[in-house]
């Protein structure tokens, strides 16, 4: 069953009206008749089953028969993740890093980045169609892009990591998991993080960690972060 997203559904909500393109795709694409049944989140833990009884190509009525509440992770997984030169690969990273389960996404400027100016109109909208191809029943929170200098000064949930890829010592990543236990790690752009970022982060208490023997791409790296948290914890 298909998966449709509205934030301002709550377990209070009866009755609820889809907005006029979401409708159109019920009605026209769908085909939705009186009856049908659809899938509906918030992107706050709750799904909402719901029975179509105006199938109105403007403006699509349902009933909510049932309630249901996604108690969430005891963890979290946070990926401060430099933007990619190509604008595709960053997206790509946030449909992927969705579908997996990560809780926060947030865009990091580094001195070796190429790419400072950053829209996160799209990435919403990216962030919305993952989760509901997934059936989540949470949406990620996209970050407003932050410079490193900045980032690494604000307190961060859990323990925090930084996963670079200069020389020195650096404990293997899936070992420093801890089921249950928040996690926030950054990943560089291209050039990596500049040898005064990696100091800046260790003094600010980032255990330094490698997420194996190969050489990633910055998206890359994000989604091998996010899917070894996930795995840790299974």
């Amino acid at each position: 069953m298909q998966l449709f997203y509205n934030s301002e559904l709550d377990a209070a909500t009866k009755t609820f009206k889809f907005s006029k393109d979401e409708s159109r795709h019920i009605v026209k694409v769908l085909r939705k008749s009186t009856g049908d049944l659809l899938l509906i989140t918030n992107g706050k833990g709750w799904m909402f089953e719901a029975e179509v009884v105006i199938p109105n190509h403007n403006k699509c009525v349902v009933n909510i028969l049932k309630s249901t509440f996604e108690t969430p992770k005891p963890y979290t997984i946070h990926l401060a993740v430099a933007p990619t030169k190509m604008n595709d690969r960053y997206e790509w990273f946030i449909e992927k890093a969705t579908e997996i389960g990560v809780n926060k996404i947030t865009p990091i400027i580094c001195q070796n980045s190429e790419r400072k100016i950053i829209k996160t109109e799209r990435f919403e909208k990216i962030l919305q169609s993952a989760m509901k191809q997934s059936l989540h029943s949470y949406l990620p929170t996209m970050a407003p892009a932050t410079r490193f200098s900045e980032f690494i000064k604000t307190p961060q949930e859990g323990t925090t990591f930084i996963a670079h890829c200069d020389h020195g010592n650096k404990l293997k990543f899936k070992d420093q998991i801890k089921p249950g236990e928040s996690i926030t790690i950054l990943i560089g752009p291209e050039g990596d993080f500049s040898p005064q970022e990696i100091e800046t982060a260790l003094k600010h208490g980032y255990i330094a960690v490698s997420l194996g023997a190969s050489r990633l791409r910055t998206e890359t790296a994000g989604i091998v972060a996010g899917h070894t948290i996930q795995l840790c914890n299974e």
